[in-house]
């Protein structure tokens, strides 16, 4: 299979405009583009993360002990993975890797779920635990290719939270009920699972009406 990075031999010692275009890789020229609708959506989930983060701090008696929250934890990873995300939206640079975005999506989920399978705790504003974890699910389903998640991810991003789980489930007082425990182990390995399946049968959004192309050369504008 050729290397389109690379020049043939006959290329390689031309000389002139006609030899330095010869010398070009494809991937040099191609046209920027740009996705400000997938940008300014991102940076709002960022800036939805770090109000609720803000609040919480401002209502919690012991900020520092929030650091140890799960939904914490979650929306700070948000705040900067979408940060990011938004920046590379706007300029036109490769996406986040499915790997992390898909992590991030399944942190704010699972972080959501828990709130409503456990007794409320200090960081229960509908910021961190609803509205920032559906943004989030719909800049997937509808600013995102399908099709970026891979089998193993399904292993992978479970295991930060059944650390957490496990940490907090020795630390916690009182005791959280083993059946809770159980059902948050058991969600946070099979929500990866759903998630996976999910974005393999779900159809493309039209990514094409979010896009700027800095050339007229490019079909999507």
């Amino acid at each position: 299979m050729s290397d389109p990075t690379r020049t043939s031999q006959s290329t390689r010692h031309a000389t002139g405009p006609a030899g330095a275009a010869a010398r070009t890789p494809a991937a040099a020229v191609a046209p920027t583009v740009r996705r400000p609708l997938a940008a300014t959506a991102r940076a709002l989930i960022a800036a939805a993360a770090l109000t609720g983060l803000a609040l919480a701090v401002a209502a919690s008696p012991d900020p520092p002990r929030l650091l140890a929250d799960f939904a914490v934890q979650a929306n700070l990873a948000a705040a900067l993975g979408f940060t990011v995300s938004a920046h590379r939206a706007w300029s036109g640079r490769r996406p986040v890797s499915p790997r992390l975005t898909g992590a991030l999506l399944v942190f704010l989920s699972l972080a959501a779920l828990t709130h409503h399978l456990t007794p409320p705790s200090d960081t229960t504003n509908l910021l961190l635990t609803t509205a920032t974890p559906f943004a989030a699910l719909a800049d997937w389903l509808l600013l995102t290719a399908p099709r970026g998640f891979r089998l193993p991810y399904a292993w992978q991003w479970p295991a930060y939270p059944l650390l957490h789980l496990s940490l907090t489930t020795l630390h916690t007082s009182p005791p959280r009920p083993s059946s809770t425990t159980i059902t948050i182990a058991a969600t946070a390995c099979l929500l990866p699972l759903i998630t996976i399946a999910i974005d393999q049968v779900r159809p493309a959004p039209r990514l094409h009406r979010n896009r700027i192309s800095p050339t007229g050369i490019s079909p999507l504008k």
